[in-house]
């Protein structure tokens, strides 16, 4: 099969992955084989591949966002667990222990011994990859499989960071940068009939979020018109959160939707986190999240924006992230 393998971290300008001939995936017990059809690239894989998150493996195929056909079932599987030819999902959390204190808590997303895909094993910038049965996503199977994608990760983490935000409907919330995420947050947010007040940068993005219906939109760390009830960041700026704080009503919260973050600069406690403010990070997603909301998704009928590229151009896909060149998600096509 044909894969997109980092061997090192690299700057981006240094096409960090490279596309290689490896053998088909086999599928140990509990696991199956899956032919992947498109798999979402996320600015979590841009931290992988520059080395912000230090690398688990000598080699990793990244991707996380895995929409795939089931090929093979592991030695130990049924066709009443999974069938050959049923469409899934594989997203950042690829498995976990179901042992340990947080696990035993419902809290698999902080599990001491986590799995990440495309990270600690491999993902799905391939042709095939391999993943545990009991946390893939049942899927359509009518969609076309890049505007599934981007549900995978951008999507569920953007739901659990709602979540975690304490999101009730009605409320004023704001979003902190608008990507791939962001994009498919203000949709649930205008289902549950929030306004919604956009602080990112780049004029294209601000006129995107103007298009999915923001209430306002400005500047990366501007202040909205109104006191917010919650507020994500998306960006992975400390900066970012502080402005996102500021914007808060007393008791208001700040959900910290990022896996990496540059710094959290000094900021006065008298006038920002006083008054039972809070901050709150977000921690990858649960087998309940990515249920509840590929439900969700369907339900209101979310269609992510996607600029598709082809396996051969992944190292394309990663810079257009990190150029922020593209309005919603970036897309490999793997098939």
């Amino acid at each position: 099969m044909r894969a997109a393998v980092l061997h090192q971290v690299a700057s981006l300008n240094r096409s960090p992955l490279v596309i290689e001939d490896l053998p088909l995936p086999s599928p140990g017990p509990g696991e199956v084989q899956l032919r992947v059809e498109a798999c979402g690239v996320c600015r979590t894989d841009l931290h992988i591949v520059t080395g912000e998150l230090p690398m688990k493996r000598p080699t990793i195929v990244p991707g996380h966002q895995v929409v795939g056909r089931v090929a093979v079932l592991g030695s130990d599987l049924s066709v009443d667990s999974v069938r050959v030819g049923q469409r899934v999902g594989i997203s950042w959390v690829g498995g976990a222990d179901g042992t340990c204190e947080a696990c035993r808590h419902g809290l698999e997303n902080l599990c001491d011994n986590i799995v990440f895909t495309g990270y600690s094993v491999n993902g799905g910038y391939a042709q095939f990859t391999t993943a545990r049965a009991d946390f893939c996503i049942p899927l359509p199977s009518e969609p076309a499989p890049e505007g599934l994608a981007p549900l995978l990760c951008a999507g569920i983490i953007g739901f659990r960071a709602l979540r975690v935000a304490g999101v009730e409907r009605g409320e004023r919330v704001g979003l902190y940068g608008f990507g791939a995420s962001a994009h498919l947050a203000i949709e649930v947010l205008k289902h549950w009939g929030c306004e919604v007040y956009v602080a990112t940068r780049g004029e294209s993005h601000q006129r995107f979020a103007e298009r999915l219906g923001a209430t306002w939109v400005g500047e990366a760390t501007a202040r909205p018109p109104k006191t917010l009830d919650r507020a994500i960041t998306f960006a992975p700026s400390g900066e970012v959160v502080v402005a996102a704080l500021g914007s808060l009503r007393k008791g208001g919260v700040v959900a910290i939707n990022a896996i990496h973050l540059d710094r959290m600069p000094e900021f006065d406690y008298d006038t920002l986190l006083w008054g039972e403010r809070q901050i709150r990070s977000v921690a990858n997603m649960t087998r309940e999240d990515a249920k509840d909301f590929i439900a969700l998704a369907l339900e209101i009928g979310i269609q992510p924006r996607t600029t598709v590229f082809p396996l051969e151009e992944v190292n394309l896909a990663l810079q257009a992230i990190a150029d922020e060149s593209v309005d919603g998600a970036a897309v490999v096509n793997c098939e």
